[in-house]
């Protein structure tokens, strides 16, 4: 939330460079308030499991936001039943006509078919070109990032050698208010099979990098108006889901590594050691307040398409 302050103080132009949040008092006597509405595109088999791990992260902020989970209704979904999606999720039909101050659009287990070979394709490009005109900004997680940006920017994901997994170390290359009170060195978990050629990133004028890893590569990327934001990394993750992933695929006899820098020592006997919460929630909050609460018009109606 924002510092009311007065509007000669010293320290109002140090503050504004930092970032820091600040606000007149004659802004903050006129401000008009509302809840802020987020759509949550949930195309992860673990239906529940995701809403409860995005939902943590968002609600840890004193911003009062309503939600509207929606699923693919191109997709018939394996590991959410039909009576859970019936009661709390909405299809693209019922959110068409309504606008929304932030969207995230997650992950899915589906990186390594091409984006036109998945089945809920042609209904995921409806909701991105319905993000342009009806949403104020956008949060993609992983392969919702990786299809947003090929949808919108023309930029393929490229297969790697091998799956990227694991919780790695990044830097913060670019200062936006994205990543305002990170440390200069944090950590995130990936998972994915894919990711995407530095070169034809940094040709792109449109797009900053913003952090990256030294192993993983890019990880926030963001739009020119800031209101784009494409994370490849999965920093909502509970501290079990590396683990559970690792054990699923060693049941399957999948050749699958450790999880690097995530088990003490390597040793899968022991508890994971979480090292990427805090920035976890200075991602999200960052998010909600720097790129939707303070930006979005309180008619929300009234927005400009991106």
């Amino acid at each position: 939330m924002p510092v009311i302050i007065p509007e000669r103080l010293p320290a109002t132009d140090i503050l504004r460079n930092e970032n820091i949040f600040i606000m007149h008092e004659a802004r903050a006597k006129s401000q008009d308030i509302r809840p802020l509405n987020i759509a949550i595109v949930n195309l992860m088999p673990t239906k529940i499991e995701t809403e409860t791990q995005l939902l943590r992260l968002i609600g840890n902020t004193p911003l009062q936001i309503n939600i509207d989970l929606i699923h693919m209704s191109t997709h018939d979904s394996k590991h959410a039943s039909k009576s859970h999606l019936d009661s709390f999720y909405k299809s693209f039909n019922d959110i068409k006509n309504t606008t929304y101050d932030g969207m995230i659009i997650t992950g899915a287990p589906v990186e390594t078919m091409p984006f036109n070979k998945v089945d809920y394709w042609d209904e995921l490009t409806q909701v991105l070109d319905f993000a342009k005109s009806n949403v104020y900004s956008c949060l993609f997680i992983c392969w919702g990032a990786q299809a947003a940006l090929y949808y919108y920017y023309g930029i393929d994901k490229i297969p790697l050698n091998k799956k990227m997994f694991g919780v790695f170390e990044h830097q913060v290359i670019n200062r936006k208010p994205i990543v305002r009170g990170f440390d200069d060195v944090f950590f995130a978990p990936h998972s994915r099979h894919t990711g995407w050629d530095m070169d034809t990133l940094k040709s792109l004028d449109s797009i900053e990098i913003v952090s990256l890893s030294a192993d993983a590569g890019a990880y926030i990327l963001i739009s020119h108006d800031n209101r784009l934001i494409f994370v490849s990394g999965h920093s909502e993750y509970d501290p079990y889901v590396l683990q559970n992933e690792y054990l699923r695929d060693m049941s399957l006899g999948l050749d699958i590594n450790i999880p690097y820098n995530y088990f003490p020592n390597d040793n899968p006997n022991l508890p994971p050691m979480v090292k990427w919460r805090s920035h976890a929630n200075l991602l999200f909050s960052n998010w909600l307040n720097y790129h939707v609460y303070q930006e979005t018009p309180f008619k929300i109606e009234c927005l400009k398409s991106i």
